[in-house]
This record gives structure tokens, sequence and C-alpha cells, in this order.
């Protein structure tokens, strides 16, 4: 049967998209969803070293969220702008990628100005899309000075469907515990569930990790529009696959351990650079792979995804890995079992 958009999309109760964390990362639900039984299991995060045997894998990504979502008002009508930061295009110029809404109102030659005392300004100097737009930074001082203002004006960039303003708290939980290298509008939300104690006690075992790093763009969130899979475009990302981690992955390959994604961003970037022989080379770039059905994985063979949003990429590479019948059978299952959905919500583990 050849799959169809159609085909991901299910109907979830609104009380069941998570507005906050659970109050310790690791308390969160796991669902473990075993392939090859067919068996659907009830556990917690915390359990997660009970399905894996020393020297298996779990590779994470360590990108980390930056303060994307400013607010500025437009010169002389003083309108409210939300500007969301999608890429920095060329440092020393301090031109952004952005999305503004409401767009209709921000023309070239516009300027934003940011902050009660306007302590940042910006020009908009060309149009990208509908919404989206390059602006440009006015800003003399330091690169440092510079991003310490990004980071006092900017918000954490929660997604939509959490209907509330960020708050303190969601700057340290809206970001995993081991995010390294700055870029993300999106967190990786697989990883939100490691606590510190967790990857210890994982480390204690003898379980391994690697780290490559994917920058999640706003894509991820965006439903796809075309019915005809093959006709998707995805959003390109910036990943990052280093030697170190290479050396990591192909050795637990080569002898035959369990190497676990998490999250589907750490599996599209590995999906994104492989030999002919299926092992993980390093490279460095954008990548635009989207993964549906049917597809072979090259890398992984375990996966920890959060419950993800009908008819997306991510939804549709779940099925891609656990199969079609079995994840909507899951998804099914954590509805009626009332587990929390989306980005901070429960956990799903494919083995």
């Amino acid at each position: 049967m050849k799959m169809k958009l159609s085909h991901f999309g299910y109907d979830l109760p609104e009380a069941q998209i998570a507005q906050h964390p659970v109050d310790f990362r690791d308390d969160a639900r796991l669902m473990v969803v075993n392939r090859e039984s067919g068996s659907i299991e009830h556990h917690h995060f915390r359990d997660l070293a009970n399905f894996f045997v020393p020297r298996d894998l779990l590779v994470i990504n360590n990108t980390k969220v930056f303060p994307a979502r400013m607010w500025g008002n437009k010169e002389k009508t003083g309108a409210l702008i939300e500007v969301f930061l999608l890429r920095e295009l060329n440092r020393p110029n301090r031109l952004w990628d952005v999305i503004v809404d409401p767009a209709r109102k921000i023309r070239v030659g516009n300027k934003l100005y940011f902050g009660d005392n306007e302590d940042l300004v910006a020009e908009v100097i060309d149009n990208t899309t509908s919404r989206g737009r390059t602006i440009r930074f006015l800003w003399e001082d330091s690169e440092e000075s510079f991003r310490a203002q990004l980071e006092k004006l900017g918000e954490t960039p929660l997604p939509k469907y959490i209907k509330r303003k960020p708050d303190e708290e969601d700057k340290e939980r809206y970001q995993t515990v081991y995010a390294k290298h700055e870029g993300a509008v999106a967190a990786p939300t697989a990883g939100l569930h490691f606590s510190r104690e967790l990857i210890k006690r994982l480390e204690i075992k003898g379980i391994r990790f690697a780290e490559v790093t994917l920058h999640t763009g706003l894509g991820t969130f965006r439903p796809i529009e075309v019915e005809d899979l093959s006709k998707h475009k995805m959003d390109a990302e910036y990943y990052h696959i280093d030697e170190g981690a290479c050396k990591i992955v192909n050795r637990a390959k080569e002898y035959g351990h369990r190497i676990c994604s998490i999250g589907t961003t750490t599996m599209r970037a590995m999906e994104s650079s492989f030999t002919a022989q299926k092992l993980l080379k390093s490279s460095e770039g954008w990548t635009n792979t989207f993964i549906h059905p049917p597809h072979d994985f090259n890398i992984a063979d375990a996966l920890v995804t959060n419950f993800h949003l009908p008819k997306t990429s991510l939804l549709i590479m779940t099925c891609a890995f656990a199969g079609y019948e079995l994840t909507m059978e899951a998804y099914k299952k954590a509805i009626k079992d009332k587990y929390r959905f989306f980005s901070y919500g429960d956990a799903l583990l494919i083995i």
C-alpha cells in the first residue's frame, strides 16, 4: 500500500497536550513497543536502563535551543510584531533569517525596536517568503554584548500549542541537560527526559553515549501539505557528525550492540551520513532528508521519541521505523491511557 498523508491523521483530546513538563525529567511515562513481538508495555522513563545491556549505545543530539522568539515595535506606528529568529546568515553583519507576524505590516526598509528602552534595533532588508524576512541588527558593540542582548530580549521558543507565556522554568526545561552547541529553535524533545542522575545510572551499567549535532528548525512542527509524500520538501537543517562519534557508533555496530537513536533529529542526522557498508561517516552540512515508509534504516536499531503531532514528518518517521500499524496502535493506546503528548509529553521507546 502506498502511504499517503491522510494515513497519518488522528484525533487527540486537547487535554492531553502537555502544557508543562513533569516535575522531574525522568518521571515521564515510557511506552515500550517491541517490533518483533508487537507487544506494547507501560513503564517510566527512569526505567530506561532495563531495556539495554552493557556496551549498548545511545546516540544523542547535543544541539542547544536559543531564545529565538522576540517582540519588537514597528517604527512610527509602534505596532507589536513577533520576530522569530530562524538562523544567523552572517555574523559580522548581524544578518538573520526570521519569520514575522503579522507579516503584512512589515516591508523592506522598516525598522523594528526591541526592549523597553529600544535597546536593540533591526532593519528589514529583504523578503524571503510570505512571512519570511532577512533583517540586520544595528549593533556596533562587541559580539559578546550583542549575544547578551538577544539572551535578554528573546524568550524560550515554546511551540504554539503550549498556550502560555514561557517562564523561568522553561529556560532550563526546554533544553536537554547535555545541550552544547547553540543553534536550534526547537528542543530535541526525546532528550528532555534525561536527568543527570539517569545518565549516570546508564553509564554505571556500561551503556555508552555518542553525540551528534542537528539544529532543529521550525519546519519540525509544520504539518505536511501534500497528500503524495514523495512530493514533500523538508526544510534543510544544519548537522555535524564528527570522527569521534563515528568511531563509537561503528564499533558498536561491528560488535552487534544495540544502537538507539535518542530522537528523530538524531536519526535524521545519522540517516544523512552513512557509507555503502552502512557505517556512520563524519560529515557536516545541511540535510533535508525526509524519512517515510518504506525506509531501510542504516544505523540505529532502536528509537526513543515523543508522541508527535498528526501529519508531521516526525510521526511519519516513527511509522517508517516501527511499522505503520504498530505505531498507530501504540498512539491509540496512548490516547486511551491518557499519555501526555508533544514537546513536554511522555516518551515512546521502539525496540
